[in-house]
């Protein structure tokens, strides 16, 4: 077990969320949490780790990079770089950290993106305790979102690393078929032992 796993609180279950920008993660997410309360569940994100390091260095608002605005987009492309180099050295670096913060029996990571984002927390908890899943919306429901393509981010592995991953326990098809009562029964479901 990892040194970050000794000093945080073991939750029972962990979430790991994925899927393309602007496909739902965060939304999800939120009303997930919503569902299972502040006091059972909390929400994790490994780039908040980066965010607050960005913004430390740049000067930048916090708040604003951490939202779902625009104000992130201006920096994306330099965060993903910088992220990728620290990433090269330690692979877990900004998992370890965001896991420091755990202090809830289910943790929802909502951002996962990288295969080492997985092996991360399946290495750092019992791998009968992480659940994978995998958001997904069509291109043109992300474009209604919001969404447009831009090289450098949306071709790179933060984006495409679990594309032709395999190993989730439950794919959602969010481009609005389901409504969102229909979602959280089946992702409540993932947290029961």
């Amino acid at each position: 077990m990892s040194e970050v796993a000794k000093e945080s609180v073991q939750p029972s279950i962990v979430l790991l969320v994925s899927g393309k920008r602007k496909c739902g993660k965060d939304h999800l997410s939120d009303a997930l949490l919503k569902r299972l309360g502040h006091n059972r569940a909390q929400i994790l994100r490994i780039s908040e780790p980066i965010k607050r390091y960005w913004a430390t260095q740049k000067g930048l608002n916090l708040d604003e990079l951490l939202s779902d605005g625009a104000y992130k987009e201006n920096y994306r492309k330099e965060m993903i770089v910088w992220s990728d180099e620290q990433r090269h050295e330690d692979y877990g670096v900004f998992c370890r950290e965001a896991c420091r913060t755990m202090n809830r029996e289910i943790c929802i990571v909502s951002d996962v993106r990288r295969r080492t984002d997985v092996r991360f927390f399946r290495e750092t908890f019992k791998p009968s305790r992480v659940r994978t899943i995998r958001i997904e919306a069509s291109d043109a429901t992300r474009l209604g979102r919001g969404w447009r393509f831009e090289a450098g981010v949306d071709d790179v592995p933060s984006e495409c690393d679990l594309d032709d991953f395999d190993e989730w326990d439950l794919r959602i098809d969010n481009n609005g078929q389901d409504d969102i009562e229909t979602i959280l029964e089946r992702l409540v479901a993932l947290t029961n032992g």
